[in-house]
């Protein structure tokens, strides 16, 4: 079940990345076709009236969580639930489940002790390169923008180009996962 998932997380990404999509779909050995059914079947699925709360969900389509950690938000404590992902085997699939069970996040974050990027410029920030909260710590302070869909975000922030001018950029993620970068002019 995680090829399936993988997939429903590439179907929103193809959205900005198209080729590096279908270089995954390739990798992952599907067809348009099979992607274009496994985000049918998890549409409905997650629409259902009789469907899973959604940490339930995300436990029966990828099985047991590789790790449960507990995090604290402010004053409000929550667990962090990990899977790890075939396709990104640098990162985990990170759900944030509040004391009530509901689920407050769901994305991409990198993997303990794997090596983050190095984000300096805006050369470095390139397409399923780096998370939210990389970019957010890395040209801080960002500010959070609201996304066009339940799995994106945005970040704006300032960064130096190449000859060290700072530039004004809005960053896009899917599924935290960085997509694109736009310099304001």
């Amino acid at each position: 079940m995680p090829l399936d998932f993988q997939l429903v997380l590439l179907r929103r990404m193809a959205d900005h990345n198209p080729d590096l999509v279908e270089e995954a779909r390739r990798q992952l050995g599907v067809s348009v076709a099979d992607m274009r059914e496994t985000n049918k079947r998890w549409q409905a699925m997650v629409r259902s009236p009789r469907s899973r709360t959604a940490a339930g969900r995300y436990r029966s389509i990828l099985g047991e969580p590789e790790s449960v950690l507990p995090r604290r938000l402010g004053d409000i404590g929550c667990e962090a639930r990990h899977w790890a992902l075939p396709l990104w085997p640098e990162l985990r699939f990170e759900v944030l489940v509040g004391p009530d069970g509901n689920v407050w996040n769901e994305w991409l974050v990198r993997a303990p002790g794997a090596p983050a990027p190095k984000l300096k410029t805006l050369d470095d920030l390139v397409p399923w390169s780096c998370t939210v909260d990389e970019v957010a710590r890395a040209f801080a302070p960002a500010r959070p923008l609201e996304g066009t869909a339940p799995t994106r975000w945005g970040l704006a922030f300032t960064a130096p180009g190449r000859d060290g001018t700072r530039h004004e950029v809005v960053a896009e993620f899917t599924w935290g996962l960085l997509q694109r970068t736009a310099v304001r002019v």
